[in-house]
């Protein structure tokens, strides 16, 4: 259970640090692209090329040159679908969902909250984790394409925290 034998772990050695090096020179030569998380398709590539580095390191029925194809083949499809997505507005469509507002001008906007299926506790909770405690200092909250909340607060509105908080004398 904690220990089956030395050749065992000689493998894990050398296969995770060779398939460890195969995969930064693949994600160094195909750009920072690859593993950014713009939207849920680069998330499930990213999560996929983990799950393949785990098992060459940890199953012995796959090769080394078995990964590093699944390596090759997964950023080779992620450059190609990102690439595509750039050049031809339907794939950009089909693999890209749109950023929904769900809270405008202090108000919450419950069809879009029903279509992103977010309550309105989730949203506020945004709101608080970004610092803000009033809701009329909020234009919009947007779900964005990665699944993240953007808040974006309104330019007019003086922070409430800082009303008794005067501004360090400027005089030399």
């Amino acid at each position: 259970m904690f220990f089956d034998n030395w050749q065992g772990l000689g493998r894990v050695l050398l296969v995770g640090a060779c398939a460890y090096a195969a995969l930064v020179l693949m994600l160094r030569i195909s750009g920072p692209r690859t593993l950014s998380k713009l939207n849920a398709f680069d998330l499930v590539v990213t999560v996929a090329l983990g799950s393949t580095l785990a098992t060459v390191l940890l199953s012995r029925d796959v090769a080394l040159a078995e990964g590093l194809l699944a390596f090759a083949l997964l950023i080779g499809l992620q450059f190609l679908v990102t690439w595509t997505s750039v050049r031809a507005p339907w794939v950009n469509h089909m693999v890209k969902s749109e950023p929904i507002l769900l809270f405008h001008q202090g108000r919450f906007l419950p069809r879009a909250m029903r279509r992103a299926r977010v309550v309105e506790s989730e949203v506020l909770a945004v709101m608080r984790d970004q610092g803000v405690a009033r809701l009329d200092a909020v234009e919009a909250v947007v779900l964005e394409t990665d699944g993240s909340m953007s808040v974006l607060q309104r330019p007019d509105k003086p922070p409430d925290t800082l009303a008794n908080v005067r501004p360090p004398d400027t005089r030399p």
